[in-house]
């Protein structure tokens, strides 16, 4: 057999009669659920180590109490609870006492309203900002016209230590709120609590990427 690259967005069929959601399911040439059944396997091996069962489960849970109105059927489940909502629900469900922020300065205001909230809720904060460490640009190789403020000193972006003052602080899970693409994969790489995300960083549509995605066929064509 082929051995197919996996491709589910590219799935021709309704979610309803996908394999993944039936046993008795339509799948495309490329579907992962019929075609990769060692890592299947390897994956629920994975979830037998405990911390990553409890994990996934309490996670599952999350998802499952994200939803009203479903004792009346699939096609009347509606959303109850924003993402920060979740956020609180799923640390206490992990029992996790010492939450971590890593956060663009550009979001400031907000992640001082988020570690308020936190903090409300009994948990002990420990929050670092992006500039923190006041690292000149110089440093990683930009030249003065790639930066933002041209011919003025520029503090660099530093994830890397972002997640190193969190892993200092011992945190149970940090929580990233607005970096950049490439920033946020840094800190990924180098934190070693679990991680969320509450923000993702778009400078032109206020954080929420999706509205180009939406816009598709009308604003947004050009990106076709």
């Amino acid at each position: 057999m082929k051995d197919y690259l996996s491709n589910c967005a590219k799935c021709p069929f309704e979610m309803s009669e996908r394999l993944c959601k039936k046993e008795s399911g339509k799948a495309p040439p490329f579907c992962p659920t019929m075609n990769k059944s060692d890592l299947i396997d390897m994956s629920m091996e994975e979830y037998k180590k405990p911390d990553v069962f409890e994990f996934a489960r309490q996670a599952s849970i999350q998802e499952g109490q994200g939803y009203g109105q479903k004792e009346l059927g699939y096609g009347h489940v509606k959303p109850i609870k924003p993402r920060i909502v979740e956020l609180i629900e799923f640390a206490e469900r992990m029992k996790y006492k010492r939450l971590g922020i890593a956060f663009c300065i550009g979001l400031r205001k907000e992640a001082k309203t988020v570690e308020k909230l936190l903090s409300s809720k009994g948990f002990e904060m420990v929050s670092v900002v992006c500039k923190a460490g006041r690292i000149p640009k110089e440093n990683i190789g930009i030249n003065d016209d790639q930066k933002i403020s041209i011919g003025k000193f520029e503090t660099m972006c530093n994830p890397v230590l972002q997640a190193l003052v969190l892993n200092d602080g011992k945190t149970d899970f940090n929580v990233l709120l607005g970096l950049c693409i490439g920033h946020d994969t840094l800190f990924f790489k180098y934190s070693k609590a679990p991680c969320t995300v509450l923000a993702v960083k778009d400078r032109l549509l206020g954080h929420n990427p999706l509205a180009a995605i939406y816009n598709i066929d009308s604003y947004y064509r050009y990106l076709k």
